[in-house]
């Protein structure tokens, strides 16, 4: 089998494992807002979620063995187009038109990048001192994002999405110098890039974590653009990757760029109807109720009719109230 379809296949099945892994984080955020890491690691749920994402990313990280950055990254965006569906489903609800819309766009687009980004297996890797020095600029940045401010769920999205695509691009220096036959397999270089990979993909979960409690919608489709993004940066500026078909490729694949942000913005913005509550009953007219119905106009039972005579009531005489004698008390 081709080395590029085995990296797409096991791409797909990565981005559905990570959809399930988002899904399962949200719902966990909305349930239990403001949370802390020891809460978090009691919960089931959330062991569930890192499952989840560390099955993902395993296949991820095979994925990376066989194909470019510029071919793996792209199709992480396919998470945004599977959760939605399974959101849906968990939700009790139907996927809009909007967001079928959305879902087709992204794929057109996808389409268009893997035309131009298709490219045999990766053989460059970055050496010690450049992945020391993209670690640093990364964890600058990934401050910077996190620090306190408005809008805090989009930018933790976007540092998890940095802290995603740069754990991707120094997981795929790790797998292929770990396989490569001309070293020792676990060499310096190995286990210094292996680290930093840990600690990029716990602290993108985290931050993932954090924007999620705003919603899926947004804060997923900033972590699917932002993961590739970061991505191709380094595959394109350090590792030597390259886009085929010259100026061609180059206006394709920024059509298809576009084509895949419309659909992702679509789907952002595709939030479902709120299930509408049934209407109060409303309250009965008066002589409605219980008893003899009574027709507008006619009287009430024992109310005056207009031309009858009342006949007089007669007065009842007061009784004399007894004088108080001797030996008895009288009321202040």
């Amino acid at each position: 089998m081709n080395a590029a379809l085995v990296a797409v296949v096991l791409s797909l099945v990565s981005a559905v494992a990570y959809a399930a892994a988002a899904v399962a984080q949200e719902r966990l955020a909305s349930r239990s807002r403001g949370t802390g890491v020891l809460r978090l690691l009691g919960s089931g749920a959330w062991w569930w979620s890192v499952t989840l994402n560390a099955a993902a990313a395993l296949l991820h990280v095979v994925a990376l063995k066989y194909g470019p950055l510029t071919v793996v990254q792209p199709l992480g965006a396919l998470t945004l187009v599977a959760a939605v569906p399974l959101g849906a489903r968990l939700a009790g609800r139907r996927v809009s038109s909007v967001e079928w819309r959305g879902t087709g766009l992204t794929l057109l687009g996808l389409g268009a990048l893997l035309l131009t980004a298709s490219g045999p297996a990766p053989e460059d890797v970055l050496s010690v001192p450049e992945a020391l020095t993209v670690a640093g600029a990364t964890a600058a940045l990934i401050g910077v994002l996190s620090r306190p401010g408005t809008r805090p769920g989009l930018r933790h999205a976007s540092a998890s999405g940095i802290a995603s695509g740069v754990a991707s691009a120094l997981t795929q220096t790790v797998t292929v110098a770990a396989t490569d036959r001309s070293g020792p397999l676990l060499s310096g270089q190995v286990i210094g890039v292996a680290v930093l990979v840990a600690a990029f993909a716990v602290g993108g979960l985290m931050l993932s974590q954090t924007a999620y409690r705003g919603g899926l919608g947004a804060p997923l489709a900033v972590v699917t653009l932002a993961n590739p993004v970061a991505a191709a940066v380094i595959g394109v500026s350090l590792l030597g990757e390259r886009l085929r078909g010259g100026a061609t490729g180059l206006l394709l694949a920024l059509t298809g760029a576009a084509l895949a942000a419309w659909g992702v913005l679509l789907l952002t913005r595709a939030t479902p109807a709120p299930v509408s509550a049934p209407p109060p009953p409303a309250s009965a007219p008066a002589g409605t109720g219980p008893g003899p119905a009574v027709s507008p106009g006619s009287p009430v039972p024992g109310s005056p009719v207009p031309g009858v005579p009342v006949p007089r009531q007669p007065q009842q005489r007061s009784q004399p109230q007894p004088q108080p004698g001797p030996g008895h008390l009288t009321a202040l």
